[in-house]
């Protein structure tokens, strides 16, 4: 007997997570969480969401800052939420500074290695993200996508949301339509 798929909510980190700084974010003191974040994410995991982490950090292609700086972050966010995220993934590359990458978004390769890994169905899956790139990258991977809409953004996804917690509201609603 096949095992059953889970099914996965995918997160970018800056401008989801953590508030968007407007620079690369890396510094613990810079961190600040959006009202509601723990909540959100306490809603997804509660309706049986994976919590999956997919984030660009091209600070590390550009020198600005280490592996151990995202990893302290990502520590923080943890201890914030009550260790509610499953995964973390990050591509630390940059074109123009290191190389290309397939795990870069708007490329999906982040998405599709967490798909493999933990046995996860796109078709009950999604990404929440601030970004256009974000977008694309669920797309990509064949998982319905939400938008956090920040001011004078035209919509990329396949809804929009003003935060991480009215994004898990609609996809916990859609779930009992």
């Amino acid at each position: 007997m096949q095992n059953p798929k889970n099914k996965c909510v995918f997160l970018d980190r800056d401008g989801v997570l953590n508030e968007e700084i407007g620079d690369y974010m890396h510094r613990l003191e810079d961190l600040v969480f959006p009202v509601g974040m723990a909540e959100g994410l306490q809603l997804l995991k509660e309706a049986g969401y994976l919590l999956i982490v997919v984030t660009n950090q091209a600070g590390i292609a550009k020198g600005m800052y280490g592996h151990e700086a995202v990893h302290a972050i990502h520590q923080c966010m943890q201890e914030e939420c009550g260790n509610l995220l499953d995964a973390i993934y990050f591509a630390p590359h940059h074109p123009a500074h290191s190389s290309r990458s397939l795990s870069r978004k708007p490329e999906s390769l982040m998405l599709e290695k967490a798909i493999a890994k933990y046995t996860i169905d796109p078709s009950q899956s999604w990404m929440i993200g601030d970004r256009a790139r974000d977008m694309e990258a669920g797309k990509k991977a064949g998982v319905r996508t939400i938008h956090i809409l920040t001011e004078g953004d035209a919509p990329a996804g396949d809804y929009t949301a003003l935060n991480l917690l009215e994004a898990a509201r609609l996809i916990v609603g859609r779930e009992k339509i």
